[in-house]
């Protein structure tokens, strides 16, 4: 694999999280709570595994330039702004989250979880769609 593949892995791990966080929110409204805090475990470690891959991508390429114009721009520029916010935000949230859930401070737990989920969904999706539009659908020539 090389460095320009990147991209493409962090797609498909932002696609993966995104399941992953959905099943895993299934799972909790059945009341199923091993599978889904073994969902949730996966997700965290399938997004780590994204963010190591992104640093390291872009330590080697620097930033992309996004080539779209016109309004696809705006639109380009709004997602990715937001998704980058959220994910700073989601960050910690995730640690807490997942820390409260695992010493089982259910009560604590379930009241940022509800603000976690979804965030942390937005930003994977918006990761996606961050990607098809700068590699995909408006790439550099």
């Amino acid at each position: 694999m090389s460095v320009q593949d990147m991209p493409t892995l962090d797609a498909i791990l932002n696609s993966i999280c995104t399941v992953l966080l959905i099943v895993g929110w299934v799972l909790i409204r059945q009341k199923k709570r091993d599978a889904h805090r073994a969902f949730m475990i996966s997700a965290f470690v399938v997004s780590l595994a994204f963010l190591a891959c992104y640093l390291y991508y872009h330590f080697q390429v620097g930033s992309v330039k996004f080539t779209g114009q016109g309004l696809v721009r705006t639109v380009y520029f709004t997602i990715l702004i937001s998704h980058t916010i959220l994910a700073m935000v989601v960050a910690p949230m995730v640690l807490i989250t997942l820390s409260r859930g695992l010493s089982k401070k259910f009560d604590k737990h379930k009241m940022i979880a509800r603000w976690t989920l979804p965030i942390w969904l937005y930003v994977s999706v918006t990761g996606v769609l961050v990607y098809l539009m700068l590699y995909q659908w408006f790439p550099a020539a």
